[in-house]
């Protein structure tokens, strides 16, 4: 694929996402809403730009026609730039075969670990951590949370108004947070752990499932 500009980026980014969340492509209205534009002319030059740099198909007379020509598999996340989305173009290491069905619920991104605060719950630095999708998450669920412009694996536990992020390594310290106060966005649950693929992925790796206490 050839080189994007920031702009084209960013809706390839809103692309991707609103079909992770909505299961369809957005439409050019949707688009132009989401990016402040006041008619569709604008949208349709981006897209087509990215038709032409090989980002995505355009379905004609259809009006949720964007294909994502991306290969299969699940995206993987490296470290996760400021304030940026977690699959923004900028954060992605690349695209992997991992079957995402093989997770319950279902996978949607991988998330490279960085660091041994999960050690004692097996998960090492380097490890890459499937993750589903969603902004909610239950107590003792092992999430992927935003807190300003960091991102984080913890588990959470929540009581009341109050939540903590807790490690499973006792040379990190428990993250406390008042909820009426402090800023906590769930960019995830783990459902599945692959061990660290240095060796490469000649063949779809083998990964255990999360579980959530």
């Amino acid at each position: 694929m050839l080189e994007i500009t920031a702009r084209q980026a960013e809706i390839l980014d809103f692309i991707r996402t609103h079909l992770a969340q909505e299961g369809r492509p957005p439409t050019r209205p949707e688009l132009a809403r989401a990016f402040g534009l006041t008619s569709t002319n604008g949208v349709q030059k981006h897209l087509l730009a990215l038709a032409a740099k090989g980002a995505i198909a355009l379905v004609p007379n259809a009006a949720r026609g964007i294909r994502l020509l991306e290969e299969a598999g699940l995206p993987l996340v490296g470290r996760v730039a400021a304030g940026s989305p977690v699959l923004a173009i900028e954060n992605l290491l690349g695209r992997y075969p991992v079957d995402p069905s093989l997770f319950t619920p279902r996978a949607d991104y991988l998330l490279q670990v960085r660091g041994l605060s999960m050690r004692d719950e097996g998960i090492l630095d380097g490890d890459w951590l499937v993750v589903h999708r969603t902004s909610v998450a239950r107590n003792g669920q092992l999430v992927v949370a935003r807190l300003g412009s960091d991102v984080t694996v913890k588990r959470l536990k929540l009581r009341g108004m109050k939540a903590e992020l807790v490690p499973a390594n006792p040379d990190f310290q428990t993250l406390h947070l008042d909820l009426t106060r402090d800023p906590l966005e769930i960019e995830g649950i783990a459902v599945g752990v692959i061990r660290n693929l240095s060796a490469g992925l000649a063949q779809p790796p083998r990964a255990r499932k999360v579980t959530h206490s």
